[in-house]
């Protein structure tokens, strides 16, 4: 039997047959490996061997592909590449058109973050509404990081320089490698239990490291951290990394700081800004007590031309008691004089009847008349004195040193007006009570009518 000859095929036919099946029966691949021998020249393509231990493969990644990675790779680096297998036809070498390219290392994290990002925010871990208020400053002040790494130096520095009243209560924990994640969760907890008991009352709590690669930072990309961050009772600022740098426990915080400088800084206020403050405030209030002493002096001013001395009202109750005096004094000699007259008349009348009994008891009742007339002049003395004292001694008792005297006091609004009725004050007001001796300051509790 004769061995029936295949038909012969040219170079290009058997290359381009080659390629349709290997694309075909492969569609896209992805590969991991080390980069050699990269190529990069003027047109914009990458031209590279990916290799591992045992054997390699020619990668070719075109301009529109590579200009979505985002930094170049380099010889010896490890990455992931995803496309499709051909054949160059020209000379037919076996290769991957690669369409996408990452690091090994990173891009896996990468996606770990990505996917734990998106759960932790569909369960609303990352949501406004839970986030904690943190004051503008903070005088106990919890740092979790690592108790040997530059984040303790840097944030011991700032507040040093802004805060020096502000005290640093440190939890040492490993902040890269195996474990650490849990560390920083348990130092978090441990926190929060010394704040409920009241062992250690903390205003704020920062977690954080310095800078490096993303896997040098994953212990705060862990779940177990960003739950016990969403648990805590104490307000939490984390401050990982440099600025560039972005962790799932910077999303679960109340406050993300770039670096742990800046995190001692957002929750402190610089003791120059307090200083200038109180100088501020300091000028402001003698400008309105030196106000405030210039309106009440003309306040007294014009109260003192209103109010009249007790001596002048005295002196006039005096002069009133001097005619009332005199008037008393003239009543009793119009009095004498009429007495006088009358014996005259009596007198002249006996005279002319010339009886001797009513000349004797007319005489008599003269002489009983003329005993009674010094009495009834005392009478009349006394009872004017009387009320003279008793005038004075009112017009002293109504006098306004008398009433603040006997304990009571003359209130005054901030504005100087006399307060009469409870109703015309409200809680938190401040009074002056003017007392006999001297005047006090006070603010309303309450109000009661």
């Amino acid at each position: 039997m004769a061995f029936e000859r295949p038909t012969p095929i040219s170079v290009s036919d058997l290359n381009r047959r080659s390629k349709s099946l290997l694309e075909n029966h492969f569609g896209e691949v992805c590969v991991e490996g080390e980069i050699g021998d990269l190529s990069t020249p003027a047109s914009g393509h990458w031209y590279f061997n990916l290799k591992d231990n045992r054997a390699q493969i020619r990668c070719a990644m075109f301009r529109r592909a590579n200009l979505s990675v985002k930094q170049r790779p380099q010889a010896g680096d490890k990455i992931i590449c995803r496309g499709l297998l051909s054949i160059y036809e020209a000379r037919g070498d076996y290769q991957l058109i690669v369409d996408h390219l990452e690091a090994a290392g990173d891009g896996a994290l990468q996606r770990a973050f990505e996917e734990l990002k998106q759960r932790l925010a569909k369960e609303g871990l990352f949501d406004d509404s839970r986030k904690k208020v943190i004051a503008t400053h903070n005088e106990q002040i919890g740092v979790i990081t690592s108790s040997t790494g530059a984040a303790i130096e840097d944030i011991a520095s700032v507040l040093k320089r802004r805060s020096p009243i502000s005290q640093i209560n440190l939890f040492p924990v490993a902040v890269q490698g195996a474990g650490a994640a849990e560390q920083i969760a348990a130092a978090i907890e441990q926190a929060n239990k010394l704040h409920s008991s009241g062992v250690l009352l903390l205003d704020v709590l920062i977690i954080g490291r310095g800078g490096g690669s993303l896997e040098d930072l994953w212990a705060f990309n862990e779940e177990v951290v960003a739950r016990a961050i969403a648990n805590s009772s104490i307000p939490i600022v984390s401050a990982v990394g440099h600025e560039i740098d972005f962790t799932i426990a910077d999303l679960a915080a109340d406050l993300r700081a770039a670096t742990p400088s800046a995190a001692a800084e957002l929750i402190t206020r610089d003791q120059i800004e307090w200083m200038q403050q109180i100088d501020q405030q300091a000028r402001r209030l003698a400008l309105l007590t030196t106000k405030r002493l210039e309106l009440d002096a003309q306040k007294l001013e014009t109260l003192k031309a209103r109010l009249k001395h007790p001596q002048l009202k005295l002196m006039t109750i005096k002069t009133g008691f001097d005619g009332l005096v005199n008037r008393a004094n003239h009543a009793l000699r119009t009095k004498l004089a009429q007495v006088g007259q009358q014996a005259a008349r009596v007198e002249s009348a006996l005279n002319q009847r010339s009886p001797a009994i009513k000349l004797d008891i007319t005489r008599q009742r003269a002489a009983a008349l003329s005993r009674q007339l010094p009495g009834m002049m005392a009478s009349v003395y006394r009872r004017d004195a009387q009320r003279l004292t008793h005038l004075s001694t009112t017009v002293s008792n109504l006098g306004p040193p008398s009433t603040l005297k006997r304990g009571y006091a003359v209130v005054k609004d901030q504005a100087g007006n006399v307060i009469r009725s409870a109703s015309q004050v409200k809680q938190g007001d401040e009074l002056s009570l003017a007392l006999y001796q001297g005047q006090l300051d006070t603010n309303v509790k309450a109000v009661r009518d």
